[in-house]
């Protein structure tokens, strides 16, 4: 089998994808501060970059893997179930803290870019970045803005709160699960949600059930704003 063969193999993207994930696991059970979603993506990269292989061959194989990501997000409604009573007590504060969470998520975001002097299409590429990328991509879509650019910051976003976001909150003071959980599942979407549930599975449940709300308010605050672009 030549090299081109090897690449252009289905189970190449796959195999690659696990092997590094498995090696990033690794170096993160012995450096906590490692995270092991960036460590692979990067790992990925430079072995692209390194043998010249075409992005178009690696994604051949690894889009086997994306197609699991549905089901695995259906899953997260296993553990909301499981605590679905303790969830629904706490209701009202957490439909007020995604509203307003993703609220500031977009203005914070179109502001610091407007600041910064970015362009009317770079904002609203911007705009959806704390929601799940396949609601961010097409919000992002809808207004005018740069999908492939809004595909990259809403992963990012994902994984800088997943690093930092935990213990940013606790450190200034929020102990409560369901509290860490909604803050990190509106800011963070699913990646922040899939580090939490490794640690409290009522944290990772309240994450879901955010993540979800998250990405239907941001919606349909992007109505009104598609409205007056037009």
């Amino acid at each position: 089998m030549t090299a081109n063969e090897l690449w252009n193999d289905p189970l190449f993207g796959v195999t690659a994808t696990v092997i590094a994930y498995v090696f990033a696991l690794r170096l993160h059970a012995r450096y906590r501060w490692l995270h092991p979603l960036f460590f692979c993506s990067a790992l990925l990269a430079a072995l692209l970059l390194a043998f010249g292989i075409p992005y178009e061959s690696y994604r051949s194989g690894a889009d086997l893997l994306v197609f699991c990501l549905g089901p695995a997000t259906v899953a997260l409604g296993v553990p909301m179930y499981k605590h679905a009573v303790r969830l629904r007590k706490h209701l009202r504060a957490i439909l007020t803290g995604v509203t307003a969470g993703s609220l500031c998520g977009m203005t914070s975001s179109a502001f610091f870019v407007w600041a910064a002097g970015g362009s009317r299409e770079l904002w609203l590429t911007a705009l959806p970045k704390s929601t799940s990328s396949p609601i961010s991509i097409e919000i992002i879509r809808q207004l005018g803005g740069i999908p492939e650019l809004g595909a990259v910051l809403t992963v990012l976003t994902g994984l800088i709160g997943s690093m930092i976001g935990p213990a940013f909150l606790r450190l200034v003071g929020v102990r409560s699960d369901v509290a860490l959980g909604v803050a990190i599942g509106t800011a963070a979407h699913g990646i922040g949600t899939a580090r939490i549930i490794r640690e409290s599975e009522l944290q990772g449940s309240a994450g879901g059930l955010a993540m979800g709300l998250s990405g239907i308010v941001t919606s349909l605050m992007a109505v009104p704003l598609y409205v007056l672009l037009q």
